[in-house]
């Protein structure tokens, strides 16, 4: 059989609602990467709150995080590496308009740090950032904010998250890609322009000297959307949202609870 790209989104996805791997997902990825098939995390989540799953599930191959932002290789250089910025203008524009997006809170997220406008483990859990407790240098104020970040991260208790991503795409002039995270969360990401999972993707295929016809993927949310398009195959979860469904080939006969994931693998190249 050809050699396979796997592009694996987390939350909602490879991840059980405890955002954990289980053992059987953690074996079958192993015994799909041993026979010769590149298994890539690919997710909105920034690296440092990626990092632990790649290291369990043993992996060596390039990741993608902040929903295509930053493609790169864990760990090591690698001179194919990708790290894309928008304009720091779109984040302190946010907190100005905090209130009419309802946001919980507002975060400016780069590849080795972050600045949100609200650290208070009441507000916000500092485990969504990859950390066990807030630090002072996480809080955001304007005049630290000297540099463009890789992606902007907020909560908001707005009913309808899709709706709001719509109408700020919209406010902003298509400039950004706002997408939504998978899982219960109301979380909306705010990436660079045309960035997304699928055009992350895409420079990998490419610099791998690979088709898409080659690329399976699963997702469960909104911003999988493209990457299920992109795919020679295109899996969304059975727990997966309803915007998510015209995009895919197939759907999983079993939820993110239920190891979706592993157990359609391990039916493709396994069983």
């Amino acid at each position: 059989m050809k050699k396979k790209l796997i592009a694996l989104d987390l939350d909602g996805t490879l991840l059980n609602s405890e955002s954990k791997l289980s053992d059987f997902t953690v074996e079958t990825i192993k015994k799909v990467s041993a026979l010769g098939h590149k298994v890539i995390i690919t997710t909105g989540r920034p690296y440092r709150m990626a990092h632990t799953y790649y290291q369990e599930l043993e992996l060596d191959t390039p990741m993608i995080n902040f929903n295509g932002s930053l493609t790169h290789l864990p760990g090591k250089k690698w001179s194919e590496e990708q790290c894309l910025t928008l304009d720091k203008k779109y984040l302190l524009d946010m907190v100005s308009h905090r209130d009419a997006i309802q946001a919980d809170f507002i975060a400016g997220e780069y590849r080795n740090k972050f600045f949100i406008t609200d650290p208070n483990d009441q507000i916000a859990d500092p485990q969504l950032f990859g950390i066990e407790a807030f630090q002072p240098e996480n809080q955001f104020h304007p005049e630290r904010v000297t540099s463009d970040p890789n992606c902007i991260l907020f909560q908001t208790k707005a009913e309808d998250k899709y709706a709001l991503a719509e109408d700020m795409n919209r406010y902003y002039n298509y400039n950004l890609s706002i997408n939504t995270w998978g899982g219960p969360l109301n979380i909306l990401e705010c990436n660079p322009k045309n960035i997304t999972k699928a055009s992350a993707l895409t420079y990998l295929l490419d610099k791998l000297n690979m088709d898409r016809k080659d690329l399976i993927a699963f997702g469960d949310e909104h911003n999988d959307t493209e990457m299920l398009a992109l795919a020679g195959c295109g899996y969304a979860m059975k727990n997966a949202s309803s915007v998510l469904l015209p995009y895919a080939d197939f759907i999983t006969n079993y939820t993110n609870n239920e190891d979706g994931v592993a157990r359609q693998l391990r039916e493709l190249f396994i069983d």
